[in-house]
């Protein structure tokens, strides 16, 4: 990739996971796939802001979507995104919760 995209591809991809609904979206299918009606329940959302959201991250390659039955079923991207959110996880143990705890 150019170094001139860079900036916009960082804004698309870091964008992307700053929506609080997205990120908890993210979080709940780290834990194995989805349907639509599955994520709602987990995560209290209406159905129209998961389908919104889940087409953004589809849209961007977080996650995949495959046809099971009548179900769409949503699964994260195990080989970028997956691996992605578990380097985070240590960061944020490391250094932003001990921030929030006032340790830092």
């Amino acid at each position: 990739m150019d170094s001139y995209k860079l900036p916009g591809a960082y804004k698309l991809f870091f964008g992307t996971l700053a929506n609080d609904s997205r990120l908890k979206i993210v979080n709940l299918l780290r834990h194995g796939s989805k349907n639509v009606t599955e994520i709602c329940h987990a995560t209290g959302f209406e159905q129209s802001m998961v389908s919104h959201n889940l087409k953004m991250l589809e849209y961007h390659g977080m996650v995949f979507v495959a046809k099971k039955g009548k179900f769409r079923q949503y699964s994260l991207n195990e080989k970028t995104i997956k691996p992605l959110v578990e380097l985070i996880d240590a960061h944020m143990k490391q250094y932003c919760c001990k921030i929030l705890e006032g340790k830092r």
